[in-house]
C-alpha cells in the first residue's frame, strides 16, 4: 500500500497556483525582470507550483512603437536571462510576458521557465486591431505557429501554440498559456489545449480598463473553466502602464470548472498576487464522467492530436502548505447568502414541479402522507401543499396521518397536529401500537411478554405498520403514498426495507440532502411561503432532534449518536458521488472544512448553538461507517428505490439516474485506502 503524507497538499491532488501583478516599469526590463524574481521567491516560500505574470511584463505592454527598438529588445533578452538564472533554485513555473525576436517580426510572448531553463515559448495567437489595439503594427500574428522552434536565454526550445507542459511527478498537472486577446475569440487557443489534455490554462493579460469589462473578463474565465473543465489563471497588467490614452486595474484571478478560487484586488498601489490550489482530481474525475468532453477532442483531432508536450520535474514540497480555496462546510448548502436563497428557491420549486407533473399525469389522485412532526415528513407536506396550491386544488386533497408508536413524544406529534391544521389539509391520527403490539406477540417476540427488548425487530415492526397503513389508506382513499425519506437516509440505507419508509408510490425528497432540509425549510418560512401561524410551527419543528422515535426512554433516540452527524455524512456523500474522491482526500478535506468552528463562514441562519468541530479521528470513523454502509451494504435499498426528482448538482442515487451499483460489493478498496494514514 503506498505511504500518504496526509497533510501535504500535492499528495491529495492540488497544486498551487498564482495569478501576479504589480507595478511594471515602462521600458525598463532590469526593473521587471527583478519584480518578477522578486515575487517568484514569494510564491516558491509558499509552495506555489505555477506563477503566472501579466502580458509583455518584462518591458510593459503599452510601449508601442518602442517594441521595434533593438536596445529595448536586447535588454528584454537579458533580462529574460536574469530571471532564467534566477528561478534555478525556485520551485514555481514561471510564466512570463515578453516580446522576443523570431524571424522577420516581433512576437508576443509566454515564455515558460522552470528552475534555469525555458521550457517553451508560446507566441500570442490574435493580435488586436481595434479600437484602441494597434497590436499588429508591431506584433506577428502566431496563430499558426506549430511544430517550430525558438531561440532564447542561449538555447534552442520549442515554440508555439501547440505546446502543453506537463509536471511528470504531479499527476494531471499540464499547462497550456495563451495571451489576452486570445480569450475572447469564439475559439480560443485554450479549448483545443484542454481537449489535448491541459488542465491549467493560463492568460497573460495587459488588457486596459474600461467600465464593465472586468466582469466581461471574469465572465470568460469563468466560462473557459466551465466549458474546459479546467483552471484558468488570468493575471493582467497593472499600476506602471502608460495611461496616455488608457487605465490598467491590475485584475488577477483564478477559476477552477466555473467557481472563483481567488483574486486580487483591483488598482492595487503594490505587488499582489491571487493564489489557490486548484484541485487536479476534481477536474480529471470531471472530464472522465462527462463523455462529450472527449468525443468532442476527437472531434476536432485534426487540431488536437499535435500537440508537444514539453515534460519537467515540479519537485514539489512534501510538507503541510494549508488549504488555499474556500471549503464549504456542507457542500450542498452554499454558505453565501443570496446563492443559498437561490438553491433553495430552486430546489422548493424542483420538488413541487415535479409532484404537480407526477400527479396531474396519473389522473390527479389524493396524495396520502405521513407527519411525524420531524424534518422530513414536515418538508414533503409543504412541498405537496404548495404543489395543491399549483395545480388549484384543495389542501384538503391531501390525507395526512400521524401514526404514533411506542416512543412517539408529545412534543413531535404536537407538532404535527399544529402543522397539519394550519396548512389545512385533511388531518387524523391512528395509533400503531395495538396493531404493533399484536404482531410482536404472535412473532413471539420478548417484548410482548414484557421483556425491554428494543431490537431492530422491533424498530422496523413499527415502520413497516406505518408504511403498510399508509399503503393500504391509499387503496381505500383514491390516493397516493408521498415518500418523506432524504438523499442523506438512502446513502446510508437508514430506511427499513420494502414495507417500511423506504418504499412510496412517489418521494419528493430523495433528491435532498439531510443538511439541506432544514436550510429549505428556514427559506420556506423567510419566504412567505405560508402564512404567519405555519411558519412559526415550522420554526419550532426546525428545533427538534432528528430522531426515529422508535425505541421507549426517558432519553430521545438519537439518530446521529448512532450512525453519524448528518454534516459528515453529507460532505462525504457530496465528494464520493460527484467526484468519486477516495476516503483520504475526503479526510482531508473534512479536517480542512471542519476543524475549526471559528474558521470559514456557516450558512445563513444556521444556529449558534448547533455549530461544532470534528478532529481527525473523529473525521475518519464517520468516514469508515459511510464506507461501510455506503458500498458493501445500502445498494439493495437504492437499487428499489421509487421514482423522485434529483435535485442537487451533487447527483442522486436512483439507479435510474447518477448511481447504480451492484447491491453485493466490496467495501475493501475505500476501507484499505483509509488504512493509509493514522
Amino acid at each position: 500500500m503506498t505511504a500518504l503524507n496526509f497533510w501535504s497538499i500535492y499528495q491529495h491532488g492540488f497544486a498551487r497556483v498564482a495569478a501576479c501583478t504589480g507595478h511594471t516599469v515602462i521600458a525598463d526590463p532590469p526593473a521587471n525582470a527583478e519584480a518578477v524574481l522578486r515575487h517568484a521567491r514569494r510564491c516558491g516560500d509558499e509552495g506555489v507550483a505555477v506563477a503566472v505574470f501579466p502580458e509583455m511584463g518584462l518591458c510593459g505592454y503599452s510601449i508601442e512603437d518602442l517594441l521595434l527598438q533593438d536596445a529595448l529588445l536586447d535588454e528584454v533578452e537579458a533580462a529574460l536571462a536574469e530571471v532564467v538564472a534566477g528561478s534555478a533554485d525556485l520551485l514555481p513555473v514561471l510564466v512570463v510576458g515578453a516580446p522576443l525576436r523570431h524571424r522577420n517580426r516581433v512576437y508576443n510572448c509566454a515564455v515558460i521557465v522552470h528552475r534555469g531553463r525555458v521550457l517553451g515559448v508560446v507566441p500570442k495567437s490574435y493580435p488586436p486591431n481595434y479600437r484602441e489595439f494597434y497590436e499588429r503594427r508591431q506584433i506577428g500574428d502566431g496563430a499558426d505557429e506549430r511544430g517550430g522552434s525558438i531561440r532564447v536565454a542561449g538555447s534552442q526550445v520549442p515554440f508555439g501554440v501547440d505546446l502543453l507542459f506537463a509536471a511528470a511527478d504531479v499527476p494531471g498537472l499540464v499547462l497550456h498559456a495563451e495571451i489576452c486577446e486570445d480569450m475572447w475569440v469564439p475559439v480560443p487557443p485554450s479549448a483545443e489545449a484542454a481537449l489535448a489534455g491541459a488542465t491549467v490554462l493560463v492568460n497573460l493579460s495587459g488588457s486596459p480598463i474600461t467600465v464593465g469589462r472586468a466582469e466581461d473578463r471574469k465572465l470568460l474565465c469563468r466560462s473557459a473553466s466551465s466549458r474546459c473543465l479546467a483552471a484558468y489563471v488570468y493575471a493582467a497588467a497593472g499600476l506602471g502602464e502608460s495611461t496616455t490614452d488608457l487605465s490598467w486595474d491590475g485584475q488577477a484571478m483564478v477559476y477552477e470548472n466555473g467557481v472563483l478560487l481567488a483574486e486580487t484586488t483591483r488598482f492595487p498601489l503594490g505587488e499582489e498576487y491571487a493564489a489557490a490550489d486548484v484541485d487536479l482530481d476534481l477536474l480529471r474525475q470531471e472530464r472522465m464522467r462527462m463523455g462529450t468532453f472527449d468525443e468532442n477532442r476527437r472531434t476536432h483531432q485534426e487540431r488536437t492530436g499535435d500537440f508537444r508536450t514539453v515534460s519537467f520535474e515540479l519537485d514539489p514540497p512534501s510538507g503541510d502548505l494549508g488549504l488555499k480555496r474556500r471549503l464549504e462546510r456542507f457542500p450542498f448548502v452554499p454558505a453565501d447568502a443570496d446563492r443559498l436563497a437561490q438553491d433553495c428557491y430552486e430546489a422548493y420549486n424542483i420538488q413541487v414541479a415535479g409532484l404537480q407533473q407526477r400527479l396531474a399525469a396519473i389522473g390527479g389522485p389524493k396524495v396520502v402522507i405521513g407527519v411525524s412532526g420531524g424534518l422530513d415528513s414536515t418538508h414533503a407536506l409543504i412541498v405537496a401543499a404548495r404543489a395543491m396550491d399549483r395545480a388549484g386544488r384543495p389542501r384538503s386533497d391531501i390525507l395526512a396521518w400521524t401514526l404514533p408508536g411506542f416512543a412517539t413524544s408529545d412534543h413531535t406529534k404536537g407538532n404535527a397536529h399544529k402543522l397539519m391544521r394550519a396548512l389545512g389539509v385533511t388531518a387524523a391520527e391512528l395509533d400503531i401500537t395495538p396493531t404493533a403490539r399484536l404482531m410482536l406477540q404472535e412473532m413471539d417476540h420478548p417484548f410482548a411478554s414484557g421483556e425491554p427488548v428494543y431490537d431492530v425487530t422491533f424498530e422496523n415492526v413499527q415502520a413497516g405498520l406505518r408504511t403498510d397503513y399508509l399503503f393500504r389508506l391509499a387503496n381505500q382513499r383514491g390516493g397516493i403514498v408521498l415518500g418523506t425519506g432524504d438523499l442523506s437516509e438512502l446513502a446510508l440505507g437508514w430506511s427499513t426495507y420494502g414495507v417500511g419508509d423506504q418504499m412510496s408510490h412517489y418521494n419528493v425528497n430523495s433528491g435532498v440532502p439531510k443538511t439541506l432540509i432544514q436550510h429549505l425549510i428556514r427559506w420556506v418560512i423567510s419566504s412567505e411561503q405560508f402564512d404567519e401561524e405555519t411558519g412559526d410551527i415550522l420554526a419550532a419543528i426546525l428545533d427538534t432532534e432528528i430522531s426515529p422515535e422508535l425505541v421507549p426512554g426517558e432519553e430521545m433516540q438519537s439518530t446521529e449518536s448512532k450512525i453519524g452527524p448528518y454534516a459528515l455524512h453529507d460532505f462525504t456523500l457530496f465528494h464520493v458521488l460527484r467526484y468519486g474522491f477516495r476516503p483520504s482526500k475526503i479526510a482531508f478535506l473534512a479536517w480542512h472544512a471542519w476543524h475549526d468552528v471559528d474558521a470559514g463562514a456557516w450558512p445563513p441562519g444556521f444556529p449558534e448553538a448547533k455549530r461544532g468541530a470534528y478532529d481527525l479521528p473523529e473525521i475518519r470513523r464517520w468516514l469508515e461507517v459511510f464506507c461501510k454502509r455506503f458500498f458493501a451494504f445500502a445498494q439493495f435499498k437504492r437499487s428499489a428505490m421509487p421514482n423522485g426528482p434529483k435535485v442537487s448538482a451533487g447527483g442522486s442515487l436512483s439507479p435510474r439516474g447518477d448511481w447504480r451499483a451492484p447491491s453485493d460489493s466490496s467495501a475493501g478498496a475505500w476501507l484499505r485506502d483509509l488504512e493509509r494514514f493514522d
